[in-house]
């Protein structure tokens, strides 16, 4: 099989927003630093470079990044829908919230008023959309999925996620990961291999650190 010397990547950053009514919403931490350091670095490199974008305040990329953005879980579901099988290498490190307002207790257009009563809000599971994209890979595509768990947990977590999800590898990080300018992480690959970051870096040598993994693991595979 012949694998390009400057693949197409497409790098999934930021968190999710999902709307609770006009003003408030369910999120988390996410800075989208590290999926916009990625983006830059892969742009350095040379590469074709996607970055679907979050709501953050965007970082600097290289002018040669095209910038997506999205708000919700189901906006970056058709996003991949539309540019996952074009691209060779996708690096899904978006923070996709795990729960949003349940379609059956639609959100308010206005304004929720504060009373004096308890406010019950009904959830439900958003889409697993790194599952969804690997049932979905073409042949010589490179999925990366994130696990972000308890220092106690990545192995573990990296292992489960490798088998569940059908990726060929999981870079696992801690918690404190999130919002930070550092990261300190391990990849683990479906053989079990594990490759730990040689200390904690910065997210702008992590991410030279990380494609020099993936590029390997792209052509070799």
């Amino acid at each position: 099989m012949h694998v390009p010397t400057t693949p197409s990547i497409l790098i999934t950053a930021g968190p999710t927003h999902e709307p609770i009514d006009a003003v408030r919403f369910l999120g988390n931490r996410s800075s989208g630093r590290l999926g916009a350091a990625l983006a830059r670095e892969a742009a350095r490199r040379g590469w074709s470079t996607t970055l679907l974008l979050g709501p953050v305040a965007e970082p600097s990329t290289d002018t040669a990044v095209r910038v997506v953005r999205f708000q919700t879980c189901s906006e970056l579901q058709g996003l991949l829908r539309e540019y996952a099988k074009e691209s060779d290498i996708l690096i899904m490190a978006a923070a996709v919230a795990d729960f949003r307002p349940s379609v059956s207790a639609p959100v308010k257009a206005g304004k929720l008023r504060r009373t004096n009563k308890p406010l019950i809000l009904e959830l439900e599971p958003t889409p697993d959309l790194l599952a969804e994209v690997a049932a979905s890979r073409r042949p010589g595509q490179t999925l990366v999925g994130f696990a972000l768990e308890p220092r106690e947990a990545l192995f573990d977590s990296a292992r489960d996620k490798l088998a569940r999800k059908g990726v060929d590898l999981v870079v696992a990080n801690p918690l404190e990961t999130m919002d930070s300018p550092t990261i300190e992480a391990v990849v683990v690959d479906a053989a079990g291999r594990t490759i730990p970051t040689p200390g904690v870096m910065s997210k702008p040598d992590f991410a030279a650190w990380l494609l020099d993994i993936i590029a390997h693991h792209h052509r070799t595979a």
